[in-house]
């Protein structure tokens, strides 16, 4: 049977207009970093360039070796910035620093990955590779909810996360906004994008 962790994992739901608190378990993921508009950048492209054939190779290893397949999740980017008023106020995508990332099942070991990095160089070798990595996300609690629409209007709904609804609830922010793009940009119109925003939070002190 196939596993489609969107449907398993409370941590893929959300619902458009309305913010919930989850506690969000380790995950493991395919992760590279980077720096720049995502809309413009090279290493952005470079990134998913990296990202995806790696995945799908690690999801038929998994087949192969362990007879247990899956979906290969939806790609998920931690962003940040030394003002986080550029994801807002100042919206200023030239400031962002990114984690573009693809979560992979807890029984991808070490060796699967570096296997599969090494199948994918030898075919093609596709710019960002060298920079992929295999690492656990640790967020624990966090505040989420779902936007549907364009990216570039997720700036209402982020300020009211950021600035309303985190400080009412004795929350104050820590770690990187985190977003989980569940459908792809190429394939839908902008109206239909579906997005689940998320971020760290700890109790205020």
């Amino acid at each position: 049977m196939k596993l489609d962790f969107k449907k398993t994992h409370d941590s893929y739901r959300a619902r458009s207009g309305e913010l919930t608190i989850i506690d969000v378990p380790p995950m493991q993921y395919l992760m590279v970093d980077g720096h720049g508009d995502p809309d413009t950048s090279q290493d952005y492209a470079d990134a998913l360039a990296a990202l995806y054939p790696v995945a799908f190779t690690l999801k038929f290893a998994s087949v192969r070796d362990w007879e247990r397949d899956y979906v290969v999740p939806p790609l998920e980017a931690l962003w940040w910035a030394e003002d986080m008023a550029a994801f807002t106020s100042a919206r200023d995508k030239a400031q962002w620093s990114w984690t573009a990332m693809i979560m992979t099942p807890d029984w991808i070991t070490a060796e699967m990955f570096a296997a599969a990095v090494a199948a994918v160089a030898a075919k093609r070798r596709p710019a960002g590779l060298g920079e992929l990595r295999l690492e656990i996300l640790e967020e624990g609690r966090c505040v989420q909810t779902l936007h549907t629409g364009p990216y570039d209007d997720e700036t209402a709904v982020l300020a009211d996360m950021h600035e309303r609804f985190i400080p009412e609830a004795g929350l104050r922010m820590c770690g990187k906004h985190h977003e989980i793009y569940l459908n792809d940009p190429r394939r839908v119109q902008p109206a239909k994008l579906r997005t689940i925003l998320r971020q760290p939070v700890v109790e205020s002190s």
